[in-house]
């Protein structure tokens, strides 16, 4: 009898959902990696599918999930606007990339890039939530000339603060990158 009691613990145990690990949480987004569904988000979220799409969920609203996707929950914790002081122009719009949809949440772009090309040198000035979609390595060079090559995979996910001048240039591989602008 006991036997079949620890029997059937276990098969509860095991069927029971776990909830699912933030891949980032900090003040401004929560990130869950999900591969089949995902339950209505406390807060307005986007998300973003390793396939290459984006959408915007209303709070309070289940997620439509196809393959593996990022569930990108942004959280209630508006930053002041910053200037650009910097000379160079804004991140986006620029060469390689393409506006998927823009409110007053986020902006989120398709973002390509061309192997050997750099980027024009620009300014982020909002916080961004970046997936790679591909594998391949970005130079990224600051206008001193200090450079680092960051090796992406796809389904990398990075949250990168905003107040940030460079260039990019691919270096090995392909890239392709799903960027979530925050507000």
């Amino acid at each position: 009898m006991v036997q079949l009691l620890l029997l059937c613990t276990m098969l509860f145990q095991s069927a029971s959902p776990t909830a699912t690990k933030p891949v980032i949480d900090n003040e401004r987004v929560t990130i869950l990696d999900v591969s089949d569904s995902a339950p209505a988000q406390p807060t307005d979220a986007v998300v973003v599918s390793l396939s290459g799409t984006a959408a915007f969920v209303p709070k309070g609203t289940a997620p439509k999930i196809t393959g593996r996707s990022f569930v990108i929950d942004l959280k209630d914790h508006p930053v002041p606007p910053i200037g650009n002081k910097s000379g160079y122009p804004l991140a986006f719009p620029r060469p390689g990339t393409k506006k998927l949809f823009e409110n007053d949440r986020v902006v989120v772009w398709d973002s390509t890039w061309t192997p050997g090309v750099a980027t024009p040198m620009h300014f982020h000035d909002k916080d961004v939530v970046v997936l790679f979609l591909e594998n391949g390595d970005l130079k990224s060079t600051t206008p001193d000339g200090k450079e680092v090559v960051n090796k992406y995979t796809s389904g990398t996910i990075r949250f990168n603060q905003r107040d940030r001048t460079h260039t990019e240039t691919l270096m090995n591989g392909k890239q392709r990158a799903i960027i979530t602008e925050l507000k």
